[in-house]
């Protein structure tokens, strides 16, 4: 047994005092015009009939007990029943964008079973025009969003003639199969290493005072830094529920990208910007906007995008940021301008300090936000972020599945007890997707931030002069 990196374990002991830390992904494809009417029937036969070998992520799960003397670790698994992961589900006519959201919702409310393996993926069809639907959730110990896209990117092909895909579930080189259980070290090793460890730790120290007195300064200087307890208490800081909400739209990204010209800031900060006009006139439209901006918690990844590391294998390999969104402000493009600049302080607090000085700043925060929920009396007061919000850079290239062109990937993400409202957006060829992600008690309409989402991002076109017509 291997034991769980820490990120990982913390997250595995979060789970069994809170919710299921799973995340997800919906992708939407059509079967290539040859297909017959048993395609999606040979695909669903192809992926439990499966001979190639499992990534080793695929084929483990986490453990914790006497005999790992109350540390987590993982146990490999010798075999995988290929049925207990892969399920084939068909929707009732009509089946409309509306019935697979709610189909996802409920995929989504189910946790993932600790004593094997922590991945569950579904065959979904009798959508419209044939199209049928492929959900993979897996645990967020075993990869986050930025190394699960890559992952099906890798597996599918941008070949449309190709019918031998691989598995999303096999191995793709001897790097991804288990490590060799390094040998025991020699005292001047661990002398070594033990100096490391402690210059190290004087290093992280160092970051994590410079990054807070950063976080400070741009706190009291122009708004763009949030400090713990510096975001008004919301529904979205109440308590998640069992059940979860989920529905997605998607733009081209031609219209992102304009505005992100126009404006000269990042297709990331528009995307940003159009989720804090969606909050704003959500709120707004229940009588609950507070007077003070809302604080989004966001993952700003390290990890390398077009080649992998010994680090990129890493599960999760990101830093946290509290960015204030500027809901307070009316002006779409005033709150675009003050968006751009709090995600180019926290980029830049990310790379100066690094991952792991990000992460202790925003503990106090995280802290002050998913606990509170757990106490039976939990008082309605100041906590450190309302709802995350990330962005995850999908493939450039149009994929196909033996066939099968991939339309749309949409992320459904991880929402919990104090952070009960998860916003994820994909790029993907050359469209864009939002995922929300909620519990129905939170929101129960969770399909009315959809037009709020097209209502937003128009709102920034016609502040800034461009229009949808023209991207």
């Amino acid at each position: 047994m291997d034991p769980l990196a820490p990120l990982d374990a913390a997250m595995m002991t979060a789970e069994l005092l809170s919710d299921p830390l799973h995340t997800a992904a919906l992708l939407i494809l059509s079967p290539p015009e040859e297909a017959g009417p048993d395609f999606v029937d040979a695909l669903y036969r192809d992926a439990v009939t499966a001979t190639a070998e499992l990534d080793r992520r695929f084929r483990r799960h986490p453990h914790i007990g006497v005999d790992t003397a109350g540390l987590w670790m993982w146990r490999h698994d010798d075999t995988v029943d290929m049925r207990e992961h892969v399920r084939r589900t068909t929707l009732p006519p009509p089946a409309d964008r509306k019935a697979l959201w709610e189909l996802v919702s409920s995929l989504h409310s189910e946790p993932l079973d600790r004593s094997r393996p922590m991945w569950m993926a579904y065959v979904i069809d009798g959508l419209t025009d044939g199209r049928f639907a492929f959900y993979i959730k897996v645990h967020h110990t075993v990869v986050d969003g930025v190394a699960g896209l890559k992952m099906i990117a890798d597996a599918l092909t941008t070949d449309p003639a190709n019918r031998s895909v691989r598995s999303l579930f096999a191995t793709t080189s001897p790097a991804a199969q288990p490590a060799a259980v390094p040998s025991a070290r020699r005292p001047p090793s661990l002398v070594r290493a033990s100096l490391t460890g402690v210059t190290s730790g004087v290093g992280l120290a160092r970051r994590v005072a410079l990054g807070g007195l950063a976080m400070t300064v741009g706190h009291f200087a122009d708004g763009t830094a949030a400090l713990p307890l510096d975001a008004p208490y919301t529904r979205f800081n109440g308590r998640l529920g069992r059940h979860r909400t989920f529905a997605g739209v998607d733009f081209p990204k031609s219209r992102i990208r304009a505005l992100a010209h126009t404006a000269d800031v990042t297709d990331n900060d528009v995307l940003m910007a159009v989720v804090a006009g969606v909050l704003r006139e959500w709120l707004a439209a229940r009588g609950e906007l507070p007077a003070d901006t809302l604080v989004a918690i966001c993952p700003v990844t390290v990890r390398a995008r077009d080649h992998v590391t010994d680090e990129d294998r890493q599960a999760n390999l990101f830093g946290l940021q509290l960015c204030p969104l500027g809901t307070d402000l009316a002006d779409p493009a005033e709150r675009l301008t003050h968006v751009h600049r709090a995600m180019a302080r926290a980029k830049r607090q990310v790379a100066q300090g690094g991952p792991a000085a990000t992460m202790l700043l925003a503990a106090p925060s995280i802290a002050a936000t998913v606990l509170p929920p757990i106490m039976p009396f939990a008082p309605r007061v100041r906590r450190g972020y309302n709802v995350s919000i990330s962005h995850v850079p999908g493939p450039r290239s149009q994929l196909y599945w033996n066939g099968a062109i991939l339309e749309e990937i949409y992320p459904v993400s991880t929402a919990i007890n104090g952070q009960a409202l998860n916003v994820t957006m994909c790029s993907y060829a050359d469209r864009v997707t939002f995922g929300y992600v909620s519990g129905r008690r939170v929101i129960p309409d969770v399909g009315s931030l959809i037009p709020l989402t097209e209502q937003a991002l128009a709102e920034l076109e016609t502040a800034l002069g461009t229009t949808a017509e023209e991207t």
